[in-house]
């Protein structure tokens, strides 16, 4: 069974903000003839990695709520140029919408599991996919879906 994780997307506004952003990292790393992956360096090495990347995915946070989720393809390990070490978690580059669901702040990153994860907007079935990301935040709010 999958595990996966949890975290909050500092500084992202919308689901649009955190596709625009890895727009602009993939032009980024293609012009200066990098890899064409997404990473997200976190300070923290899961050490339930084989159970991540085994089809497990990173939900974001996103302004209180659950929103989003982008497939984990793999997790690196490394020391910074500070002797601290980190990781990188290579990311899909394909954002998945999420129902969204509530979620108090934290720091680093929290596992998740598969039985406990938001369904894709998509799977649902009832159409919240036509919906406006802002309406969706808003009925989630008001505790409507």
């Amino acid at each position: 069974m999958p595990l996966h994780l949890l975290k909050l997307c500092v500084g992202a506004e919308s689901i649009r903000d955190l596709e625009e952003w890895i727009e602009e990292q993939m032009l980024q790393r293609r012009r200066l003839g990098r890899p064409q992956e997404q990473t997200h360096t976190t300070r923290m090495v899961p050490k339930r990695v084989d159970e991540l990347v085994a089809d497990g995915s990173l939900f974001w946070v996103i302004k209180g709520q659950v929103s989003a989720r982008q497939r984990l393809l793999a997790v690196r390990p490394f020391t910074d140029g500070d002797g601290i070490g980190r990781c990188h978690l290579v990311l899909e580059p394909i954002v998945v919408p999420v129902e969204p669901r509530p979620c108090r702040p934290f720091q680093g990153w929290r596992y998740l599991a598969e039985a406990e994860r938001p369904r894709d907007i998509a799977q649902s079935g009832e159409g919240f996919g036509l919906m406006p990301e802002a309406l969706r935040r808003e009925l989630a709010e008001l505790g409507l879906l």
